[in-house]
């Protein structure tokens, strides 16, 4: 299912040439979507209103609440006052565990997060993808950022969006998605390559936003042992990274880039046929 609009045109006074002139402008829509898995919600996010099968796959994978998308049974995007409710039916197994789950979270808690006792246990573990045998050339990294450039029609409406893609090398984008919130864009992107058939690994994450620790956990669990990003990592996004073995790009202008942990992934453009002996 998609959405109904995702952009708004509104009045604007725009202050041009030393004066102020009355026109339009066209905006990106945001409304509240709730995750409902059997009648009981479970989170809700600020988000645009659009790939909501996506969404709920995506979002239900990355944190943690199925491993596969044909564990959703059902998704139906209901709307619910002045937001949309997506109705998701898990199989029997999936269920059974997110109700334990939630009866472990129901208990009192001491530091305001639901079932967390303590500050480790906030921090989540983040899988490893140290054995990917991935390798980009550097060539490789400027083109998947350049192709997300060209591949993102709401930014270029509202320049208020962020992008999220999938890129194969040899093969280019697979998959874009754009929204309102860097993480539901990941967690849509996540949806959409899963249920396309494309496995992590075989592939990078590239984002438009900063990097932060979510977004590196979000990657590792789609189980890309790539994060290419424009705009600059956090410290713990970094110290992430590294642990879980993932090379984390930012900065990306033109040509150039900074990388912050997994340069070994990296070759030049030269060594074309170590890459592809790499990636077989």
């Amino acid at each position: 299912m998609t959405g109904s609009r995702t952009t708004a045109n509104v009045p604007e006074l725009a202050r041009r040439a030393g004066r102020l002139v009355s026109g339009e402008r066209i905006v990106p829509e945001e409304t509240p979507v709730a995750f409902t898995y059997h009648g009981s919600t479970h989170a809700v996010m600020m988000a645009t209103p659009a790939d909501f099968d996506d969404f709920a796959v995506g979002f239900s994978l990355t944190e943690g609440i199925i491993s596969d998308p044909a564990e959703i049974e059902l998704v139906e995007a209901v709307i619910e006052g002045k937001g949309i409710d997506l109705q998701i039916r898990l199989a029997d197994a999936q269920s059974d565990a997110l109700t334990a789950r939630r009866r472990h979270m129901a208990g009192p808690v001491g530091c305001g997060l639901c079932g967390i006792e303590s500050i480790e246990q906030a921090v989540r573990v983040t899988p490893s993808v140290r054995q990917s045998a991935l390798v980009l050339t550097e060539d490789q990294v400027a083109e998947a950022v350049h192709l997300l450039n060209g591949q993102q029609p709401l930014h270029l409406q509202t320049r208020a969006v962020h992008g999220a893609a999938f890129y194969v090398p040899g093969t280019g984008l697979i998959a874009v998605r754009e929204d309102v919130g860097r993480h539901n864009a990941l967690d849509k992107l996540a949806g959409a390559a899963a249920r396309a058939g494309y496995r992590g690994q075989a592939g990078a994450v590239v984002v438009t936003s900063r990097v932060s620790v979510e977004m590196v956990q979000k990657t590792a669990v789609i189980g890309s042992p790539f994060i290419i990003a424009i705009s600059a990592p956090t410290a713990l996004a970094i110290r992430t990274a590294e642990e879980a073995g993932m090379t984390l790009i930012a900065l990306v202008r033109g040509d150039e880039f900074e990388i912050f942990t997994g340069a070994e992934r990296v070759v030049p453009a030269s060594d074309e046929a170590g890459r592809r002996a790499a990636n077989r």
